[in-house]
């Protein structure tokens, strides 16, 4: 499945790792493609939409 996730922190590429990181760390298999102009973020997925914004928030990026 695919999700969208506006990320009001995302900001730079650094970030964009820090994010992505977190989401492979769920699903080793995951697309990730991200957005800093947008706070966009994209992510093609096995793992449920919970999962994937509980990965990405205990690294310090919530979204919305």
């Amino acid at each position: 499945m695919t999700l969208q996730l506006t990320i009001p922190k995302l900001a730079c590429s650094a970030c964009v790792n820090t994010v992505t990181k977190a989401i492979q760390a769920v699903d080793a298999n995951a697309t990730v493609q991200a957005n800093t102009k947008t706070k966009l973020v994209s992510v093609e997925t096995q793992a449920s939409e919970t999962a994937i914004k509980q990965a990405i928030t205990v690294v310090g990026y919530p979204s919305v």
